[in-house]
């Protein structure tokens, strides 16, 4: 297995070496602006009720406290391939691999599907502010749980992610900027 994943790994261009032995080899930094996937009020992850989220332990990000006026259709919020998708979260992933999560409201999984409808599938290619689900937060709320809205750039530090957006958003809006 391992000599199979070594073989995929391309070989250092000459005057570069890997694991810290001679000249730094460098991707080009990528800029991406993560969208709202709902409207609502910007709220840092720490208001989010889930130890996971409010400590960041996915990723950087910042949380939306969606609008309740009846369901509402949850955009992607980067342009890229849908990786995971569950009726309460999705991960759309960019040609680069660097992948943002929308969580719908939190302890939603407990609901298994009630009250959301898928609108694209696992591998399908989205653009940014294409709608992936429809979903109540109003109904979310009604229903005991907590409809903030997660929005985080996996795996990243907080230290990269710039530009970050205070007060409402609309569905589409920049939320915040995340330098790779």
């Amino acid at each position: 297995m391992e000599a199979e994943a070594a073989e995929q790994v391309p070989s250092p261009e000459p005057g570069r070496s890997r694991g810290g032995r001679g000249p730094a080899t460098r991707r080009p930094a990528t800029t991406r602006e993560v969208l709202a996937p709902v409207p609502g009020a910007v709220r840092p992850l720490a208001d989010v009720p889930d130890r996971v989220f409010a400590q960041g332990l996915p990723g950087g990000g910042l949380a939306l406290d969606p609008d309740r006026e009846g369901p509402v259709d949850a955009v992607a919020p980067i342009g890229g391939r849908v990786v995971v998708i569950y009726a309460h979260a999705f991960v759309v992933a960019g040609d680069d691999g660097a992948g943002v999560l929308v969580h719908l409201g939190v302890d939603t999984v407990q609901l298994r599907g009630e009250g959301f409808e898928l609108l694209v599938d696992k591998g399908d290619v989205v653009e940014a502010g294409e709608p992936v689900v429809r979903w109540d937060p109003g109904a979310v709320e009604r229903g005991g749980r907590s409809p903030l809205v997660p929005v985080i750039a996996m795996d990243a530090p907080d230290e990269s992610l710039t530009d970050l957006t205070a007060g409402r958003v609309s569905a589409g809006d920049r939320l915040y900027t995340w330098q790779r």
